[in-house]
């Protein structure tokens, strides 16, 4: 058996306060002066440990309070309460929460799993991949318990064509030479976001971090010069239309490319292929209306690998936005289901995939793999206001990080999404990753729940009252 997949994560403390939910207010006026202050009984010593930020104008209590209220409710003259942070509640966007926010910094900071000692209050269900949830039937066995058991869990996936069968001649030697494969420790690739402030120190952070996962950084070719030996077998460099020319260097160093769909993809694809027979193509297709059949085309061509990106807020694309990517996903999986061809390609998810659930959801939904890359940003401590595409200056300087920093960061993040992967496979009972696929019977789908409970009792006539069987 091959060693455990790790992950190492080191703390790397944030450059910047990070802001707090709920911020205390201290009224001076009218203190008793208690023989033993209620702010010397912190049980994390958040008072004593204050200071102020001057860079965001804020008091540094608020990040080290854990919300037991013990000074609140301790004090006679209820001098101390807490109140909403009005900055946290502007930060982030409608699907980008400040609680994701929040979330994605506390783990690129720890490489821990965020833990709420409060409860869950929320609501348990919602929309998108928040509409299903995952079977833990299995969470009773101790020897599958996550990252915590005995069992050796894999997150391992191969990516590029598989054949249907395999031939051999009367030697036992096969007919034909086996496809590439590029076997990945885990079904996360990285990529670098949209936006950010000096996108060229990003996609270095990106590198290295991919460097030290083990997994694929999917950068544009535009932005790459000379790469050396060290990153090459990790460096997925993406054409765009049109952009891909044989002549071209970089092909001959890395072991895979992204190249983005155009009506001549096909043939341009035969044509790499024949010069460079070891080299994976991955086809980057739009989550629009067309992207069901274009898949399914395309895999029967031959493609090794399709990449399906949607909208940022995991939306599809054009005059598919009112549909979810976990619907669209499900979609392409069945279509490839029913043609009998999805053994043989790579289906890579990108765009919303904000949280560790989503990995696992997009794998249920029929996922070979996810691209991460805005939550990569997230973990540089950005607040998603976005004034770098306005050519503002950046409230974090992310444009100042350090390579190192920035990479460690990204790796904790990954390191949490792993660990809480494992979590997820344990409790159900589940070895490795590529069984998690397409494994929707593991799931329970909030409308398909709706359709068999409750549409029965509405089905009769209006004011007609449903008849009970007698017992």
């Amino acid at each position: 058996m091959p060693a455990k997949y790790h992950i190492h994560v080191r703390s790397v403390p944030p450059r910047f306060s990070p802001l707090a939910k709920n911020t205390i207010i201290d009224w001076a006026e009218g203190c008793l002066r208690c023989a033993r202050c209620v702010k010397e009984q912190c049980p994390v010593d958040a008072y004593r440990k204050r200071g102020f930020d001057p860079s965001q104008f804020v008091d540094t209590i608020d990040q080290m309070c854990r919300d037991c209220y013990r000074c609140v409710q301790g004090c006679p003259r209820e001098l101390i309460f807490k109140a909403s942070n009005p900055q946290y509640a502007r930060i982030g966007d409608a699907y980008w929460t400040p609680e994701i926010l929040a979330a994605t910094w506390y783990q690129a900071e720890t490489g821990k799993i965020p833990v709420s000692g409060a409860g869950y209050g929320g609501p348990f269900s919602g929309p998108g991949f928040d509409s299903f949830w995952t079977d833990m039937s299995e969470i009773v066995r101790p020897t599958r318990d996550g990252i915590h058991g005995r069992e050796y869990i894999s997150t391992s996936i191969d990516l590029g064509r598989k054949p249907m069968f395999l031939t051999f001649d009367s030697n036992g030697e096969l007919t034909w030479p086996s496809p590439p494969l590029l076997e990945l420790p885990l079904p996360i690739l990285l990529a670098a976001p949209s936006l950010g402030a000096n996108p060229g120190n990003i996609q270095e952070i990106i590198t290295h971090a991919a460097l030290e996962l083990g997994t694929l950084a999917i950068v544009a070719r535009e932005r790459l010069t000379a790469i050396s030996a060290k990153i090459a077998d990790l460096v997925m460099p993406s054409y765009t239309a049109g952009s891909l020319d044989l002549n071209d260097p970089l092909l001959a160093q890395v072991r895979i490319i992204e190249v983005l769909d155009h009506p001549e993809v096909l043939q341009q694809l035969e044509a790499v292929k024949k010069r460079y027979p070891e080299l994976i193509i991955s086809i980057k297709a739009p989550a629009d209306g067309r992207v069901v059949d274009r898949v399914a085309e395309l895999t029967a061509a031959g493609a090794e690998a399709i990449h399906i990106y949607a909208s940022e807020e995991a939306r599809g694309l054009g005059e598919s936005q009112d549909l979810h990517l976990k619907d669209l996903i499900r979609r392409c999986h069945l279509r490839l289901v029913e043609n009998k061809l999805r053994d043989t390609v790579t289906l890579l998810v990108s765009g919303g995939i904000a949280l560790a659930e989503h990995v696992a959801k997009a794998i249920i939904c029929g996922a070979d793999a996810i691209i991460a890359d805005l939550p990569l940003l997230l973990a540089l401590e950005c607040r998603l206001c976005r004034q770098c595409t306005k050519d503002g200056k950046c409230p974090v300087e992310i444009d100042t990080l350090t390579v190192k920093r920035g990479a460690q960061r990204m790796v904790n993040l990954v390191g949490a999404w792993n660990n809480q992967l494992l979590e997820i496979m344990g409790a159900m009972g589940m070895r490795e990753v590529r069984r998690l696929r397409g494994e929707v019977g593991r799931a329970m789908f909030i409308e398909d729940l709706e359709k068999e409970i409750f549409a029965p009792l509405f089905a009769n006539r209006e004011g007609e009252l449903t008849k009970r069987e007698p017992t």
